[in-house]
């Protein structure tokens, strides 16, 4: 049965090219006043027109009426962590106190704390954390999340945080992408010496990738390239590793400190380099002359404390596709609130609230190879939608941490209502 979602104030549409949208492109959200949309049986966009030329071309169709509210596409959230066991809020009075990232990692913190804690629990257990954090997310207008591993560091432990998404994904209305990220850290177990690392990184590249990709648990490979965590040649050997096995390739990138990270995931053609706060004038020219998108998480340096965020003005004049996520984790930015991160790519990143817009939608769907069929409400693609409380779309990001989304959609299906 088509539907029609029609009496919205404004639907933003982001419509344009099924790809990375760059430079100027990038500006333009393409709002309309006064338009519904049509979606098709199968889900998809079937128009967008006039709310009266709608009803006479569609007589029979079912009626959401979005009561004066905003019409955008679902948010695409393409960098997450959300399967963990408990929080890390300890974490945030340690930084409050001048201990820094690494060194409450070198104490047992940070990553190697949430990897304790995830060992310890069962793929049930973990699932039901799970679901209750999507359906929030879901809850604040986020339609489709990219969800890594990483908290297992141990080939069983990475295979079952695999499995839960996959499992999710069955589950659960929201589309879920699977990202392989078991070069999150090196596991305390592998430290003591140089040969425990090479153990690691062979477990990595000749048990954990093949494994994987013999399951066919994850769409892409991820390493925390950064000085302190993983170097540029582990990086390129482990990457090199999951393109060979038919994984697509992510980059966590010069995130804290400068380490050409950047300019190795333009070399190796990676589909998304995140983070990027400390990335150098190199690392912005090498994106440019890629297809990598840059994908900035302004929530992890503000709940950090830091004061630098990435460069996003700098990355958006060289030609460099930016799109927004949340780094949803538990350790440095526990937030499923994705209108939030719209309010800091303005703020913090000095983002327009279009160029916040594209970035949230049909830039994120492009770091993840998605731009051909989700995040813009166009004819053809999947009808991902956002409702919100608002007469206009520049209050989405203005009211910030309220949550105004009223209802989101999966390809025409309810995912949250009210």
């Amino acid at each position: 049965m088509t539907q029609l979602f029609l009496n919205a104030s404004q639907v933003v549409t982001c419509a344009g090219p099924a790809r990375a949208r760059r430079g100027t492109e990038q500006a333009d959200a393409v709002v309309r006043d006064r338009v519904g949309v049509a979606v098709a049986a199968d889900g998809t966009i079937a128009a967008v027109a006039a709310d009266a030329a709608l009803r006479t071309d569609y007589p029979a169709a079912t009626i959401v009426d979005c009561a004066g509210g905003v019409l955008t596409p679902g948010f695409v959230d393409s960098h997450t962590h959300a399967i963990f066991g408990r929080a890390r809020y300890e974490e945030q009075e340690m930084r409050a106190a001048g201990i820094g990232y690494l060194e409450i990692a070198k104490r047992g913190g940070g990553i190697h704390a949430s990897v304790r804690d995830l060992r310890s629990r069962t793929a049930d257990d973990l699932a039901v954390l799970a679901t209750e954090r999507l359906r929030r997310i879901a809850a604040h207008g986020t339609t489709t999340v990219e969800i890594k591993s990483g908290y297992g560091l141990s080939l069983e432990s990475e295979l079952t945080t695999l499995r839960v998404i996959q499992r999710l994904a069955a589950e659960l209305p929201l589309r879920l992408v699977p990202t392989f990220l078991g070069a999150h850290e090196v596991p305390l177990e592998h430290r003591e010496t140089a040969q425990d690392r090479e153990a690691y990184l062979q477990r990595v590249t000749e048990e954990m990738i093949p494994a994987v990709a013999r399951e066919g648990l994850a769409r892409f490979c991820d390493v925390f390239c950064e000085p302190g965590v993983y170097t540029v040649p582990e990086t390129r050997r482990i990457l090199g590793a999951a393109r060979a096995a038919g994984l697509q390739l992510k980059l966590h990138a010069d995130e804290l400190e400068n380490g050409a990270a950047a300019e190795l995931a333009a070399e190796l053609g990676a589909t998304s380099a995140d983070h990027l706060a400390a990335i150098s004038e190199q690392g912005i020219r090498a994106l440019a002359a890629a297809a990598t998108v840059a994908t900035l998480l302004p929530g992890t340096m503000l709940f950090l404390g830091r004061p630098r965020q990435a460069p996003a003005r700098a990355l958006i004049a060289a030609g460099v596709p930016v799109a927004l996520a949340s780094d949803f984790n538990p350790g440095t930015s526990p937030t499923v609130n994705f209108p939030l991160v719209l309010t800091l790519g303005v703020s913090q990143l000095r983002l327009s609230v279009a160029e916040a817009f594209v970035a949230a939608t049909v830039n994120g769907a492009a770091a993840l190879g998605l731009a051909h069929r989700i995040g813009q409400i166009t004819p053809g693609f999947a009808a991902d939608l956002a409702l919100f409380d608002v007469r206009d779309h520049r209050e989405i990001p203005y009211w910030y941490g309220d949550r105004r989304c009223q209802r989101t959609w999966v390809g025409g299906r309810p995912v949250h209502a009210g």
